[in-house]
Parts: structure tokens; C-alpha cells; sequence
């Protein structure tokens, strides 16, 4: 889940070949040409029985180290969106956000990151490395592959830090941020510093994955792991079985445990990164300023490690807006609010 960024402490294009993996899921897409962007039809943030609970058939494309699996929704021209999850968690994410952005005529691009799904390396001599600004490259790879130059691009948990990186060194290519949580770029470095008690409590995951014995644990049950995962981060949540079960099929990649304690690991300075994304990281590390338009999301009830809004405001110098979701909502956002969510995305693309 999220990195604690305490800033004061820590704080195209190619052309590539596409196929079209059959995954039976209930198609979501719109006619809506380019420009002709309209509001959403309201919805409560827990009316979840008004959420689509699955993609179209997902698709699948070779970009850079990996062959990347996502789903789309919208017009093939509509102005993309490019949405992220995190851990422990899948594109289900977006399942909500993702047919009320294609109803308002935005191409949507929801990826599996590295670890999950159907995104698969395409050698087996490639490192699992889940240091963090290897997915930020994953997702530019992504762009170039799929000829899109500049997107609007949101993220929860991993991927919020990951959309954070993208706006904060290649701003380029994001038109606007929409970040829970906000401002998640750490270092190594600042992760020396020891926290309060009751925050190190929060993230006894972390410390757990940095043991032989956390490794192996969460092979062997990460499936009780990430709903233990779930429940904590968003209490008032009241996911059921067919929920998790959607997204928890994304964690069996022969890849993911490996990713993932490399990267909590690295994040304590238990395990090495790549030499070559060291000068990536010394740029992280001091904590760049976002100057693309941002909103902030928090919810009212997230029950993961995550900043106040006032340590992060002034890390973002461009148009910034900071939103508190209220009714309950938890640590997964997106999901337990996706007409929330879907709003700020547009709101944010129109100030790109």
C-alpha cells in the first residue's frame, strides 16, 4: 500500500504488435467522439449495485520488458486516461470509473503493473524488480507502444506513486494527476528515519515482508493476506466474496510475491535496485515538485498508512485541489467510490 512521503523527512512512440487475449467479461464501451465530453449521471459513492463488475475483453501488447494485459473502454479518439492500481489489489479498481469515463467520451486504459494478470515479462532473465520508478517506465513504455503522447493519468496506492513519478518527471506526457493520497514519491535514504510507534504499527507488513519467514507467508496464503489487506485499509467497506475474488485472481501471477517483497524491501534499503535506474531514483529522492494540474483524493474512513493533505499541498505547484470523499470511504477509492473518483478525472483533464 501506500509509502508514507513525508516530505520534510523524505517528504512515442513505436510501433508494436497488439493481440487481443479472449477473457470472458461483459464489454463496456461508447461512441462519444473526441471533445464531446459530458457529465456523469450521479450515482451514490456506495451504491455499488449501480457498478459494473467487469471489463471488456482484455487486451494484451508487447511494451518494453514486458508484454502488458489491460483493459480499454471509450472511443478509439476520445482523450485518454490511463488509470493504476495498487497492492493488493487489480484493475477491478477502475471497473466503476472506468464505463463512466467511456460514457463521457474519454479512451480509458486500464494496465495490470508488472506482477499481476496477464502482464507477463517477455524474458525470463529480465530482474523482478519492484523498486519504484521501474513502473513508472513500464507505463511510458505503455504510452510509446500504444502512440499515445500524453494522457491523463490517475493512480491508488502503488499506482498513485506511480502516476506521481510520471507527472514529476515527464510532464510531458501527463496532462493532469489525480492522486490518492497524495504526494507518495519516497528514498531509501529518508526510510532511515524511524517513525512514531503507532505509525511503524501501521506498516508491520512491511516489516514482516522484510523476514524469509513474511516471503514465504505470503506465498503460501496471499490470498487471506491481501483480504486481511482489504479490510484493514477500508473498515466500512463491505466488499463480498465475488468482489475480492475478481481482483485476488491477478495475485496468482508467478511473478507477483517476488515483485512484491522486492518492493518493500528496497524501500528499506534491505535489497539493491538496478544500477541503471540510479539517476532516476536521485532525482525521486529529492523530492520533485508536480507541476501538471492535480487533484488529491483522501477517503473519510482509510484505514492504510497515508499523509495528511498538508504535508503534501505544497508539492504540487501547479492548479492543485485537495477533495476529502466522505460516506465511509476507504483506502481502495476508486472502487468504493467511482463517480467520485470519474469526477475528479475529469475535472482535472480540464484544466490540462
Amino acid at each position: 500500500m501506500s509509502q508514507h512521503p513525508d516530505p520534510s523527512r523524505r517528504l512515442f512512440l513505436g510501433a508494436a504488435a497488439m493481440t487481443v487475449a479472449a477473457v470472458p467479461l461483459g464489454p463496456i464501451r461508447s461512441a462519444m467522439a473526441q471533445g464531446a465530453i459530458a457529465e456523469p449521471k450521479p450515482r451514490r459513492p456506495t451504491d455499488t449495485g449501480a457498478v459494473r463488475t467487469s471489463f471488456g475483453p482484455l487486451k494484451q501488447i508487447e511494451a518494453g520488458v514486458l508484454t502488458t494485459g489491460y483493459a480499454e473502454a471509450g472511443p478509439d479518439d476520445g482523450p485518454v486516461v490511463i488509470l493504476l492500481h495498487g497492492w493488493p489489489y487489480d484493475i477491478h479498481t477502475y471497473v466503476g470509473v472506468a464505463p463512466i469515463l467511456a460514457e463521457a467520451g474519454y479512451r480509458v486504459i486500464v494496465p495490470f503493473l508488472r506482477g499481476y494478470g496477464t502482464t507477463q515479462f517477455l524474458s525470463a532473465e529480465t530482474a523482478r524488480n519492484g523498486q519504484q520508478s521501474v513502473f513508472a517506465l513500464d507505463i511510458l513504455a505503455l504510452m510509446d507502444a500504444l502512440k499515445i503522447e500524453r494522457a491523463t493519468i490517475g493512480g491508488c496506492d502503488w499506482g498513485a506513486r506511480t502516476a506521481d513519478i510520471l507527472a514529476a518527471l515527464w510532464p510531458e506526457r501527463c496532462r493532469a494527476l489525480v492522486s490518492v493520497s497524495g504526494y507518495l514519491i519516497g528514498s531509501q535514504a529518508a526510510n532511515e528515519t524511524p517513525l512514531p510507534p503507532k505509525a511503524e504499527l501501521a506498516w508491520w507488513y512491511q516489516y514482516y515482508f522484510a523476514t524469509e519467514r513474511g516471503r514465504k507467508g505470503y506465498q503460501e496464503n496471499r490470498r487471506d493476506f491481501a483480504r486481511l489487506i482489504w479490510a484493514l485499509a477500508s473498515p466500512k467497506w463491505s466488499f463480498d466474496d465475488a468482489t475480492f475474488e475478481r481482483s485476488a485472481a491477478a495475485l496468482d501471477h508467478p511473478d507477483h510475491v517476488e515483485i512484491v517483497i522486492h518492493n518493500y524491501r528496497w524501500r528499506l534499503g534491505l535489497a539493491e535496485g538496478e544500477p541503471r535506474y540510479d539517476a532516476l531514483e536521485r532525482r525521486l529522492a529529492a523530492f520533485p515538485l508536480i507541476g501538471v494540474p492535480t487533484i488529491t483524493l483522501e477517503g473519510d474512513a482509510n484505514g492504510a498508512p497515508h499523509p495528511q493533505p498538508a504535508a503534501y499541498a505544497k508539492k504540487f505547484s501547479g492548479q492543485y485541489e485537495h477533495r476529502t470523499v466522505t460516506g465511509g470511504i476507504g483506502h481502495n477509492l476508486p472502487q468504493e467510490a467511482p463517480d467520485a473518483f470519474a469526477k475528479a478525472i475529469m475535472d482535472a483533464d480540464r484544466r490540462g
